[in-house]
């Protein structure tokens, strides 16, 4: 990875750890505060190029390698550190793969239309733990208009009502 896909924020906390403070992270540029702070974080982890190690985030060899630091020292300042930074790269995941569209609440509601029998508001209720006026506006926005399926409902005397996918 080359220091071309780093924002310059990343670029210089990633500076200032390896120079300053022997890969700690622990300094952020003056604008990047808050919730900006974690972003900037967030996006080295995902790049391998910081990990979390013992509550604190270091910088790992493939963001030394980015900063264009190519090794460790040779005698480390601190070997239990240098220690946590190893079982962090060795215990290196890469994050679990986002929800997909197939197992998300509004596929699983199409599928209860799509039955036979079709779903109650109550039952796509309990099914998603969304509202009883979500469930409508879903099916006036998201299902009606953004894809396009048309709904039908039936009410049974004294039943509640049934809607389907026509």
């Amino acid at each position: 990875m080359n220091s071309d896909s780093l924002t310059p924020a990343q670029q210089a906390v990633l500076a200032h750890a390896i120079g300053q403070t022997e890969g700690r992270i622990e300094w952020f540029p003056d604008n990047i505060k808050g919730g900006a702070r974690q972003k900037v974080l967030d996006g080295l982890a995902k790049r391998g190029l910081a990990k979390l190690a013992r509550k604190q985030w270091l910088v790992t060899n493939a963001g030394r390698t980015a900063a264009g630091v190519h090794a460790l020292r040779s005698t480390p300042a601190d070997p239990e550190l240098e220690a946590a930074v190893a079982a962090a790269e060795a215990s290196f995941a890469p994050p679990a793969a986002p929800r997909t569209r197939a197992n998300s609440k509004q596929a699983e509601v199409v599928r209860m239309l799509q039955r036979p029998e079709g779903a109650t508001v109550r039952e796509i209720c309990d099914a998603t733990g969304w509202q009883a006026h979500t469930v409508r506006g879903a099916f006036a926005g998201a299902f009606r208009k953004k894809l396009g399926l048309t709904l039908v409902s039936d009410k049974q005397p004294g039943g509640e009502r049934i809607y389907r996918v026509a």
